[in-house]
């Protein structure tokens, strides 16, 4: 009876190479199969990436790493575009891909964001100049010293997280401030109204409520500033919230605690410092 069952597991590892899939990639997994071993039966190259590039008109794009996703039935592809870094998944059908983030259920741990930071170790700054702060809200004294941007989410978890340690380096260090930009993640439904609402009353209340999970009112008025922030975000090569910018254009990605960024903050960069 076992010689029978690992039968059928090699036939339908032969049937998959064969590019005879089920119609969704999920079911392939359906029934524990190839042995729980992915890469007995799947394999991805970065010419088949490429390949796959060209057709999205992502053609200049450079292939940096393929490995095994933490979900079943996707690759993790680290790609470069114009000195940015990213990931994108690829399904095992090769017919579809997919940005977003995954996390990890049990530790909360953001297993997308992880792998941006090792990919993305070597320092990178941008034009600090370059972003706005009119439409920003602001945390802390607006004649402080030192200025850092904060590209937030009010739906995202990680960013109510970093926001409670932003209120402890103010309280702690007079001579930061940190000016909110929203932008809001398209896999938040909501988070698009509410930034928004937030928005058109410049309120750093109403984003402090919803981080608390408070009911808030819908935008009453037809504000830009937040799809000017999506497009600015993606300019910059910022995919994710939260994201924080030093003054001196140093990109930190993540939620971190108020010790590490006074830390960051106070430590000369390889520009020079702030």
């Amino acid at each position: 009876m076992r010689k029978m069952f690992l039968l059928i597991i090699f036939l339908s590892c032969l049937l998959l190479g064969a590019n005879v899939y089920l119609s969704l990639d999920s079911e392939v997994f359906a029934f524990g199969g190839c042995e729980e071993n992915c890469q007995k039966c799947h394999a991805l190259d970065a010419k088949e990436v490429q390949q796959i590039l060209e057709k999205l008109k992502a053609s200049d794009a450079k292939v940096l790493d393929i490995k095994m996703s933490p979900i079943k039935g996707l690759w993790e592809v680290s790609i470069e575009n114009n000195d940015k870094r990213g990931i994108m998944y690829v399904g095992f059908s090769k017919k579809y891909v997919m940005g977003g983030q995954i996390f990890e259920v049990e530790t909360s741990l953001n297993k997308t964001q992880e792998n941006l930071v090792r990919i993305n170790e070597t320092p990178k700054y941008i034009d600090y100049s370059k972003i706005p702060l009119n439409d920003a809200l602001l945390v802390g004294n607006k004649d402080a010293k030192h200025k850092v941007i904060v590209f937030t989410d009010p739906d995202c978890p990680f960013c109510g997280k970093l926001h409670n340690e932003l209120k402890k380096v103010i309280s702690e260090q007079t001579d930061i401030a940190f000016y909110l930009k929203l932008m809001p993640l398209s896999f938040h439904p909501d988070a698009y109204w509410k930034s928004k609402s937030i928005l058109c009353s410049k309120s750093l209340k109403l984003l402090e409520d919803n981080f608390e999970k408070k009911p808030i009112p819908k935008p009453d008025c037809e504000s830009k500033e937040v799809d000017e922030n999506i497009k600015l975000g993606a300019e910059l090569g910022i995919t994710g919230t939260p994201t924080l910018i030093m003054p001196d254009g140093l990109i930190v990605p993540g939620a971190k605690d108020s010790k590490t960024i006074i830390d960051i903050i106070s430590t000369p960069s390889k520009k020079g410092g702030s």
